[in-house]
């Protein structure tokens, strides 16, 4: 399919944010097997896909969360279920930020959310998103809790470590690219779980 005008907008407003790394053909496989193009699920929803581009380069619904090699651009098959909960596009922002108590952290997830940011999440909502931020510093503070070692203490930690793996997905290359470094699943699963293995 030819690219638009605002395919082309889109793909630099996702390069300002993610940077210009290569997608290589493990990353495009990966993708391809969790993600679908923007043009097939807006044709799945009877939906405009430069209806949809717009509301994405406007800041109301989440940009992709990847662009394939041949410039694709693949989102979450859900990627409309949180504004229908919400209960349309107009509310979704307002209807979003009500899910943190402090509004400095509402509006830096909001900002997360729009940029497309949580590729992290098999399914992504404020509920999962605030379990997988709840469940990171509980890991990652592990090791400085005072039964550390113990029996108890590594049940605790798998417990944390086994929801937090139903959670994230398996993550690709590009993803250690765009986010500068070792992902969640990197720090606080696989490293864990080979510091701290099941008894």
């Amino acid at each position: 399919m030819p690219q638009t005008s605002l395919s082309r907008r889109l793909a630099e407003r996702f390069r300002e944010i993610n940077g210009d790394h290569p997608m290589t053909g493990a990353d495009d496989a990966y993708v391809g097997e969790r993600f679908v193009t923007l043009d097939r699920l807006c044709a799945d929803h009877g939906r405009d896909g430069d209806e949809v581009r717009r509301l994405m380069l406007d800041g109301r619904l989440p940009l992709p969360g990847y662009l394939r090699s041949d410039g694709a651009e693949m989102v979450p098959a859900d990627l409309f279920a949180l504004a229908e909960r919400a209960g349309g596009v107009d509310a979704l922002a307002s209807w979003f930020t009500s899910h943190w108590s402090d509004p400095v952290t509402a509006r830096a997830e909001w900002r997360a959310y729009l940029d497309g940011r949580y590729v992290c999440l098999r399914s992504v909502s404020p509920e999962t998103i605030r379990r997988k931020d709840d469940l990171t510093k509980a890991i990652g503070s592990a090791p400085d809790a005072p039964d550390a070692g113990s029996p108890a203490w590594t049940r605790r930690l798998h417990r944390m470590i086994d929801e937090l793996d139903a959670l994230v997905t398996e993550f690709t290359g590009y993803d250690r690219l765009r986010f500068g470094g070792p992902t969640s699943r990197d720090v606080c699963i696989t490293a864990m779980r080979a510091r701290f293995p099941r008894p």
